[in-house]
């Protein structure tokens, strides 16, 4: 039995959204248990619960030895309010544990994977079990859970250690006390929601403060907005133009991003859960 608890280190979910995964889990996961943390559904303002509910949330579950897995709810913006101080409180229940999240949880992951705790991965969460399209791409995150690599990105090697971030997020980790050191990884990024020149210039940040890392892979970049100016530059020839001013190798494409193809990418050296 894997016991997965549940947390929401940025935004709320709602008791619907909990519904429609331990449905899915009871359906087809006997070996599962998910228990989702009072917190999920607490509101103030933007965010799940003021900072210390959301903080208090995530080392209850974090820390609790009964738990195997620590997967987050949803992403939305807030979880490097807390990351610093969960990483200082967390104890060695939590460093044998696996992390999944992405999108605005990348600040959590990337600040788990340099303070060498437990085993990270971006995967979907759980309110995607309540979409249309979603279910599949949770499903990928269970079976990974239970040991199955089926739903990995494709282009791991098991050879070279992969990291994967929201390209904004990643940003704005770069030249923080959250950031990892991903010398000679493989990095992979994906976008929503922002015009092709944000992305340009998010890539320009990016190739003044990245290490010498093996190379970089674009996911999806989905729901750009039109700009009253064509850009001119597609998100992939973005992509290539700062690789190469940067001296990156580019890598081509990863089936990561915000759709219902995403697909699980351990933080390090491809595996099952827990096996960090």
């Amino acid at each position: 039995m894997t016991n997965i608890a549940i947390c929401a280190p940025a935004r709320a979910i709602t008791r619907d959204h909990a519904s429609a995964l331990e449905a899915l889990v009871e359906a087809e996961f006997p070996d599962h248990k998910v228990t989702f943390h009072d917190q999920c559904f607490e509101r103030v303002g933007h965010f799940a619960g003021d900072d210390l509910t959301r903080l208090g949330g995530l080392l209850d579950c974090a820390n609790d030895p009964s738990f195997d897995a620590v997967w987050f709810a949803r992403g939305g913006y807030g979880s490097n309010r807390i990351a610093e101080a969960a990483i200082a409180r967390m104890n060695a229940s939590a460093r044998s544990k696996t992390y999944v999240g992405y999108s605005d949880c990348g600040y959590l992951l990337g600040a788990l994977y340099k303070a060498g705790i437990g085993q990270c991965a971006h995967g979907s969460m759980p309110i995607s079990a309540s979409s249309s399209s979603g279910p599949e791409s949770v499903r990928r995150v269970l079976r990974w859970f239970g040991g199955d690599n089926s739903g990995l990105e494709a282009s791991l090697d098991g050879a070279t250690p992969a990291a994967a971030f929201n390209l904004i997020t990643l940003a704005m980790l770069a030249k923080t006390p959250l950031m990892p050191d991903l010398t000679g990884h493989v990095v992979m990024v994906e976008e929503v929601s922002e015009q092709l020149y944000a992305i340009d210039r998010v890539f320009f940040a990016l190739a003044g403060s990245l290490p010498r890392i093996a190379g970089l892979r674009l996911g999806a970049v989905t729901d750009i907005p039109e700009n009253d100016i064509p850009f001119g530059s597609t998100e992939e020839e973005i992509a290539k133009f700062w690789c190469a001013r940067a001296g990156i190798p580019y890598l081509g494409r990863a089936e990561i991003g915000h759709t219902a193809a995403n697909r699980v990418v351990p933080f390090g050296l491809a595996g099952p859960a827990g096996s960090s």
